[in-house]
């Protein structure tokens, strides 16, 4: 570590420190600490021979066909807020064009102008409210504005997303690719239950950008020392709260101290829900940070159709299994609240002739990606979960949700439901209550804000 830096010191290439960005037709942002950046590129333009770290040049823009902002027209509409009005560079213009996104979701619209000024924030949004591509486009426009054209040490990211779990990581990861489609910018994904070698590989062999993360596979890096993060820039920490209660927390305080202090990086925090103990971390963590508050009009959505069956714990599965192979039950995810549960489930409805999948921490990270891109595909109906299936997946034309077990912790059923009736379209969540989790009701109704109607199960799911 010393010898590098000593390196890096010793070089002699460094950047200006009035070096431009290259022109895009916007502007560039502000950094809260404008000198950091400029410190930043000089220290990454030099490094001598007897660094650690080894070096690769600076990459060229890829050659692409001309594209303007003008081929992407979203007239203005009262209320909301155009991409256009951001002021963003074209090449994330134009993976914006080609996602299909024309106006703001309220906690972009309300973060975006203070993230992309370089001002910490922290944000409380429920999942699928769009803050994935609000720190996205914030990372992305930020690195485009202010290139570093020298030398770069391998190894050495310039942004940071730390998330709780692995497929949030993939999912976040994926739609980093798709933002970063049209310009040079590397991302790497570092999740545990991987192949360790081929993710060094890609560290070894790029020049890497952004890294997406989970906290423990992360901690493996840079304990290895083949990754630094004492040039992050701006550090991202995603569902807070779900990483407090998984215990993540002293591994992500060793990460954020291991990256530049507050002042001289951004920081961006996003949770749903802002516990006592989530105020006290981002007070250390961020610099006077701005706070935004999403609140959604309905906790559950207006999408999904709720209904909770009376059932005994004999009739659960009898009715389970007549639903899922019911005409209308296309494409069924089935949360249980324990792995051992999720196992047993499974297995019956396999026994059953159910095409189904598992889907638990267990479960061996090749084996979960597999499984979950069967499912997205439709050649297996029914996926049987845990809570880390909760947050951050994302699939298309789920037409049911059940739930097993009623979830111990309210906010769970609001993240488990939502993964029905998903853009636009309508879903049905159906929840089993019984003598055991019965008691569970009236926590989740404070929650939602409404009652539930609880009825017995149709005649034919019970045959």
């Amino acid at each position: 570590m010393i010898k590098s830096f000593v390196g890096r010191i010793a070089g002699k290439g460094g950047v200006p420190q009035d070096q431009s960005p290259a022109s895009s037709g916007h502007g560039t942002p502000p950094r809260h600490e404008p000198s950091h950046k400029a410190a930043t590129g000089a220290q990454q333009g030099g490094g001598g021979e007897g660094g650690k770290r080894r070096r690769r040049g600076g990459k060229g823009r890829p050659e692409a066909t001309p594209w303007s902002v003008d081929e992407f027209q979203v007239d203005p509409k009262e209320g909301e807020t155009r991409f256009h009005d951001l002021g963003l560079r074209d090449e994330l213009m134009q993976a914006i064009a080609n996602l299909g996104f024309r106006y703001c979701s309220p906690i972009q619209a309300a973060i975006l102008p203070h993230t992309l000024q370089g001002n910490d924030a922290i944000g409380k949004a429920q999942t699928g409210t769009g803050k994935t591509a609000a720190f996205l486009v914030t990372i992305f426009n930020d690195l485009l504005c202010n290139p570093i054209e020298g030398e770069r040490f391998v190894g050495e990211p310039r942004a940071l997303v730390i998330a709780p779990t692995r497929e949030l990581v993939m999912q976040i990861a994926q739609d980093a690719e798709d933002l970063a489609r049209y310009s040079d910018l590397q991302v790497a994904t570092l999740i545990g239950g991987m192949d360790y070698q081929k993710q060094l590989n890609r560290l070894h062999n790029t020049v890497i950008d952004l890294v997406v993360a989970t906290p423990g596979r992360l901690l493996d890096f840079m304990s290895r020392r083949d990754l630094y993060l004492d040039h992050i820039e701006i550090l991202v920490l995603d569902e807070a709260d779900r990483m407090l209660d998984m215990g993540f927390i002293p591994q992500v305080k060793r990460i954020v101290r291991a990256t530049p202090r507050r002042e001289d990086r951004q920081t961006l925090l996003f949770s749903a829900t802002f516990t006592q103990d989530i105020i006290n971390l981002s007070e250390q963590w961020t610099y006077e940070p701005i706070t935004i508050e999403i609140e959604p009009d309905h906790v559950a959505t207006d999408s999904v159709d709720q209904k909770v069956y009376l059932v005994s714990s004999e009739q659960r599965f009898r009715v389970l299994n007549n639903l899922v192979r019911s005409e209308d039950a296309t494409s069924v995810i089935v949360f249980a609240n324990r792995r051992d549960q999720v196992r047993r489930l499974h297995e019956r409805l396999r026994k059953s002739g159910i095409a189904a999948g598992i889907l638990s921490g267990e479960i061996a990270q090749a084996k979960r990606t597999s499984t979950l891109e069967q499912f997205k595909q439709g050649k297996i109906k029914v996926l049987v979960a845990t809570d880390v299936a909760g947050r951050g997946i994302h699939v298309e034309g789920v037409s049911h949700v059940v739930n097993y077990n009623l979830p111990e912790d309210p906010e769970d059923y609001v993240h488990r439901i939502g993964r029905t009736g998903r853009a636009g379209a309508s879903g049905i969540s159906i929840s089993f209550a019984s003598e055991d989790d019965a008691f569970l009701l009236p926590d989740l109704e404070a929650l939602l804000g409404t009652r539930l109607e609880c009825t017995h199960p149709p005649a034919e799911l019970l045959v």
